[in-house]
């Protein structure tokens, strides 16, 4: 099957279109004739050598996939040949073909196209995860999430909004607030332009949010305890910004924060097949209803990977970029 190879780590010219085995397919495991994929920022440090895929898994860039069920192993729930699906996967979705265990998979709804299909799993699940089951943020609370105009920022907008929740993200520039604001967030912080912190304090009237969603780091840690409410959390799922830095822990007892690390692909297939299933709890009826959708900023042929990783390493586009398979 035709996939993309990088022959080492290195930047997005060490990518190249080549032939590769087919995935060996699991007693738990579904086949996916991929039409379509998306690029996340882990496939960019995958790489570059910086992130390895977990042990086991293929070294083939994608973290999910769209496309029809060609095959279901003996034990793979009720999934059946011909299904339309989206999957998160642990590796492998820039390829014509991926295995992945049946509790990663979801439905397609029939208004989505391939495209959006293979731009939906990982952020949306991500944003799920990190806000809701670890951050448990509930109607009538506020958010603050950093990156608005990325793609996990983007779907938090999507299901905070559905779920009643305020939304103050930070973005970069004023073209990708205004976009951010027009996606159904209620403030957008121009992060290049703006103290986030004065300004969370401003539109909360000096009492913070309840949840943060990170992908900073060490840079922003002490603004966003800063502007955290009391029992508030902050959940940090990335360290653009550093990796180490000083907790003040005086903040975190006097107001009685939590600060959650969270990763989504190296959990076990139970764990990931609990968060799908939760999602679909709370979200199926919209996901169905096709009120749940990706922005997807452009789409790309596979060939064009390097492109796509070029213009996500350059932050310039709004939500996801999409890979064409077939």
């Amino acid at each position: 099957m035709r996939a993309i190879v990088c022959d080492r780590p290195g930047n997005e010219d060490v990518m190249r279109i080549g032939e590769v085995p087919a995935p060996r397919l699991g007693e738990e495991e579904v086949r996916i004739r991929v039409y379509a994929t998306s690029v996340n920022r882990a496939d960019l440090l995958q790489r570059q050598g910086l992130y390895p895929p977990p042990p086991g898994v293929t070294d083939i860039l994608g973290l999910e996939c769209a496309g029809e069920i060609v095959e279901v192993g003996p034990r793979a729930g009720t999934w059946q040949v011909g299904q339309r699906v989206m999957a998160l996967l642990p590796g492998g979705g820039y390829a014509e073909e991926a295995v992945v265990h049946w509790g990663s998979v979801l439905p397609m709804p029939e208004s989505f196209t391939w495209e959006e299909g293979g731009a939906f799993p990982e952020v949306f699940l991500t944003a799920f995860l990190n806000l809701f089951l670890l951050g448990r943020i509930a109607p009538g609370g506020t958010a603050l999430v950093h990156g608005g105009g990325s793609g996990v920022g983007t779907a938090a907008i999507t299901l905070l909004k559905r779920a009643g929740v305020r939304v103050v993200v930070t973005a970069g520039g004023e073209e990708k607030c205004r976009r951010c604001l027009a996606h159904g967030a209620d403030v957008a912080i121009d992060y290049r332009t703006e103290d986030f912190v004065a300004r969370v304090k401003e539109v909360t009237e000096g009492r913070g949010v309840n949840v943060v969603l990170d992908h900073i780091g060490a840079r922003y840690l002490v603004g966003n305890l800063e502007s955290l409410a009391s029992d508030g959390r902050l959940v940090i799922i990335g360290l653009m910004g550093g990796a180490k830095a000083e907790i003040p822990l005086a903040q975190l007892l006097i107001k009685r924060l939590h600060v959650i690390g969270s990763t989504l692909r190296t959990r076990s297939p139970e764990d990931k097949a609990a968060i799908v299933r939760d999602f679909l709890v709370r979200f199926g009826e919209d996901l169905r209803r096709g009120l749940l959708r990706p922005v997807t900023d452009r789409v790309l042929p596979l060939e064009q990977a390097a492109e796509a990783h070029r213009v996500v390493a350059a932050s310039a586009h709004f939500g996801k970029v999409a890979l064409r398979v077939r």
